[in-house]
């Protein structure tokens, strides 16, 4: 397997797929690129990028992989983390426009500052500077 071909991209569904692609782009800073209708028109599939990073979503229905909201599942079952350079920034931004705060912006012992939030679907995203490494322990 090459694993430069491979990328991890989020995937979600929202009642409200519209709303949350607009409060997406206004509370995170996402830019909106291919949204592609469904036949009753709700979203079939979108992409949100943010820097060089996407996250897919579509209108919530029934289908064949099991996916719950967080409100029927009674919690979150995954979240994401976006890497940003300015954690306090992002997190002004996405309070003004009406994140649930779930942790408020800190430090961490692994030297990152970061916070989580939940969007208004109930999907937890965490926010924060730490940056992955191919670093072996």
């Amino acid at each position: 397997m090459n694993e430069q071909n491979i990328n991890i991209i989020p995937a979600m569904h929202c009642i409200d797929a519209r709303a949350a692609i607009d409060w997406l782009v206004r509370a995170f800073g996402c830019e909106a690129g291919a949204v592609y209708e469904d036949e009753n028109g709700g979203i079939a599939h979108a992409e949100l990028w943010l820097g060089g990073a996407c996250v897919m979503l579509g209108s919530a229905r029934d289908n064949d992989l099991g996916m719950v909201l967080p409100g029927a599942a009674g919690g979150v079952t995954q979240s994401v983390y976006a890497v940003v350079e300015d954690a306090d920034a992002h997190f002004a931004r996405a309070t003004a426009a009406g994140a649930q705060v779930v942790r408020a912006i800190g430090d961490t012992a692994y030297g990152s500052r970061e916070y989580s939030v939940r969007d208004p679907e109930g999907h937890l995203w965490s926010f924060g500077t730490y940056r992955p490494t191919r670093a072996r322990v």
